[in-house]
């Protein structure tokens, strides 16, 4: 029963980050501008960049591929998101409590992805059967 939990743990945070990339590039537009409200550089390629890391990282989770090197990956890319765009403290009245929730949320997405990574296979680097899932390594 506990490889199971981990199995729909893995696949359900792997669409909470496949989904947001397949949106970003639907519709770019709105991503970009709501980067260039929080004045981040380089919003543009850092939208495209965002929303290829939220697909291959999201479709790795859900077929178990890489799955601790890409858990490790999305706490850093969840902690930049975080303090970059859900910086509620900088945020008139209005927004506080919107983003607030949407900070601590992250930080519960960030606790599973840590626990997901501590449970994960260690995998060597290495391009000898990238395709392979990290049970059969």
């Amino acid at each position: 029963m506990g490889q199971l939990s981990i199995t729909i743990g893995r696949v359900l945070l792997g669409l909470y980050f496949l989904m947001p990339g397949l949106m970003k590039i639907a519709g770019p537009a709105e991503t970009i501008a709501y980067m260039e409200s929080h004045a981040i550089p380089f919003a543009a390629p850092l939208m495209w960049f965002s929303a290829s890391i939220n697909i291959l990282g999201g479709l790795a989770l859900i077929a178990g591929r890489h799955v601790r090197l890409v858990a490790y990956g999305f706490v850093i890319y969840v902690l930049l998101v975080n303090f970059m765009l859900h910086d509620f403290w900088t945020m008139g009245p209005d927004m506080v409590e919107r983003e607030t929730q949407n900070f601590f949320k992250n930080l519960g997405i960030l606790a599973g992805l840590l626990v997901l990574a501590g449970t994960a296979t260690v995998r060597p680097l290495s391009i000898a059967g990238w395709w392979l899932s990290d049970k059969s390594v």
